[in-house]
């Protein structure tokens, strides 16, 4: 793939995953956080559950990959959404993006544990500098905000979902999984809802924006386009740009919400940011397609 419409489209997919955490502070002036995460991912996955069907995507043909996807959503969808936008009632958008996209280095960690997965030395040191960022996110708190928690749980529950998708996702096409496990999980948020707080949506223009913005854009768009730079170029190289989606989380923070940016938040940050990138990189890959082609000269 050429590398400016890859730049575009990588700046466009990781922008809407960061400033996500900012659209949806906003939007729960007008509703209760986890009703607007129901109404958001079911809107989005009955357009996506409609569009497979249309497209004949294949389906799940057993009872038991289905309720695979309904796990799925639960932990994905359910959990990381869940979480995320109780953790905005208290926290920051920033301190919530940061918190939330240290997935990748839980993913190390949790692959290591359940599936004896192996890592490179570099990626454990990534994983080493985003802890110590967390901690120096962590430290500029007088008090510990429950906010907090729900952030820390939605990276677990991310991450979980993570591992997940790499035991079951072989029994799925892509697109109706996501479709699915958005729809599964919505639908889970919904329920959640009327059981844990006293759900409301005031509807006016800026909800409505608020709403369709976040289903549509951040949702639908953001996974399309991800998903398509996946196939269309190297995964991993790829997946080494998520250390993006924070930076535009606090990025988008400061500038729609004046998220103060506090020197121990940037430290921490930029030591997170690091850290995804060394998780997601393949410098052992890079090497050797360099003395490959030593070779061949």
């Amino acid at each position: 793939m050429k590398t400016i419409p890859f730049t575009i489209l990588i700046l466009l997919t990781t922008f809407l995953m960061g400033s996500s955490f900012s659209v949806g502070k906003i939007g729960l002036l007008y509703a209760s956080p986890l009703l607007l995460a129901a109404l958001r991912f079911i809107l989005a996955g009955l357009i996506m559950a409609g569009i497979v069907m249309v497209l004949k995507r294949p389906h799940p043909s057993s009872r038991e990959n289905w309720i695979r996807l309904f796990t799925i959503g639960a932990f994905q969808t359910a959990g990381v959404m869940g979480c995320i936008f109780m953790s905005l009632r208290t926290i920051t958008a920033s301190e919530s993006s940061i918190l939330t996209f240290t997935n990748p280095l839980l993913v190390v960690v949790f692959s290591t544990i359940f599936l004896q997965t192996h890592y490179k030395l570099y990626q454990w040191f990534g994983v080493l500098l985003g802890l110590i960022g967390v901690m120096i996110t962590l430290g500029a708190q007088i008090e510990m905000k429950i906010g907090i928690v729900y952030g820390l749980l939605s990276a677990v529950f991310w991450a979980s979902s993570t591992l997940l998708v790499k035991i079951w996702g072989s029994n799925f096409d892509t697109w109706v999984l996501s479709a699915y496990q958005m729809l599964f999980g919505g639908f889970l948020l919904l329920l959640s809802s009327f059981l844990l707080e006293k759900p409301f949506f005031i509807f006016n223009h800026n909800s409505l924006f608020i709403l369709l913005w976040l289903s549509m854009m951040s949702s639908i768009i953001q996974f399309a386009v991800w998903y398509y730079l996946l196939q269309k170029s190297d995964p991993g190289k790829t997946s080494a740009y998520l250390f993006l989606a924070p930076f535009f989380g606090v990025l988008s923070g400061w500038v729609l919400l004046n998220d103060p940016l506090y020197p121990s938040i940037i430290a921490g940050g930029l030591l997170i940011i690091i850290g995804i990138y060394l998780v997601n990189s393949n410098f052992q890959r890079n090497h050797s397609l360099a003395k490959n082609t030593l070779k061949s000269d």
